[in-house]
């Protein structure tokens, strides 16, 4: 799978999760739990690729558009992740703010996926090239795994 479609199918997985996690009630601490820890894992996993080895070749490749886009993408990890996140992991999710920072959440993250979709992709596609999408999506598949295994170890313990 090459880097493009890689990113393309986290993205999805993700849209899936927000939607599952959306249906869920306040009675359905297990399941908000759940797709929480599965979600928490997705994000943090497709976020470390992108930022280890997507962005810096996309960075590399697209000139001042591309440094542009770079540093817009990763501020927008960095609010997820610093904010946004970590106030929703430390919410009852048995409460209605709950659903509220999961919708947050979600509009962050869409946005996000939108924005790379919609110009970063079509661009890397053009700028990086088939052989070379194709070598960053091993390295990033590669990568995907060691993380999961990390992340899902550290929730284990």
């Amino acid at each position: 799978m090459n880097a493009v479609e890689l990113l393309k199918h986290d993205h999805e997985m993700v849209k899936q999760l927000f939607e599952r996690l959306g249906k869920t009630t306040e009675r359905g601490v297990k399941t908000r739990e759940e797709l929480m820890r599965h979600l928490h894992e997705e994000l943090m996993a497709h976020t470390r690729v992108e930022e280890e080895i997507f962005y810096p070749a996309f960075r590399a490749a697209g000139g001042k558009q591309g440094e542009i886009l770079f540093h817009e993408a990763q501020e927008e990890h960095r609010a997820v992740e610093a904010l946004i996140l970590p106030d929703l992991e430390k919410t009852d999710p048995s409460s209605s703010e709950f659903a509220g920072r999961v919708k947050v959440l979600k509009d962050m993250v869409e946005h996000h996926i939108e924005e790379e979709e919609q110009e970063m992709l079509p661009k890397a596609s053009e700028l990086l090239g088939e052989d070379r999408l194709e070598e960053l999506g091993t390295q990033m598949e590669s990568r995907k795994k060691e993380l999961k295994r990390q992340l899902s170890g550290e929730r284990a313990a």
